[in-house]
């Protein structure tokens, strides 16, 4: 992100102590080559650092985006190339930042992936409408990227 050093006033400071959310991420979106709920991931795991705040992230990957979740051998076989996952660094920092990242076992069900085929630390729920309504039904705020 370019900075032109112009000055900027915060007419509405949020700060908060506790947050739960919950990112329903079903297709990527793009700012530059990054995709946009990966940076608003890092904005908000980043805004939670500065407050020392109490948190529950959870990123639920599903539909056109699962491929995200997926190791190198098995995101080259579902994409057709042979680079590799592009996103895995960045998956891999969000899970340290403490963002819990889960695929939708309906996707995974559909497109054939086992777990094994996934990145580490990536949990499978059942599918992600059924886990994005529990986690509301729990208080979480759903944020749909």
């Amino acid at each position: 992100m370019i900075h032109s050093g112009k000055a900027l006033s915060i007419d509405v400071p949020v700060v908060l102590r506790h947050v739960k959310c919950v990112h329903s991420i079903g297709a990527l979106q793009f700012e530059g080559d990054l995709p946009a709920a990966i940076f608003h991931l890092q904005l908000i795991t980043g805004d939670i650092a500065e407050w020392g705040a109490d948190c529950e992230v959870i990123a639920v990957f599903h539909t056109n985006a699962g491929h995200v979740t997926l190791n190198d051998s098995a995101y080259n076989a579902a994409r057709n190339v042979a680079t590799g996952n592009p996103y895995r660094y960045l998956v891999a920092d969000l899970v340290k930042r403490g963002v819990k990242v889960e695929l939708c076992g309906a996707t995974a069900r559909v497109n054939d992936w086992g777990n094994a085929d996934l990145l580490p630390d990536i949990k499978v729920n059942r599918d992600a409408m059924a886990r994005t309504i529990q986690l509301v039904q729990q208080g979480f705020v759903k944020i749909t990227e």
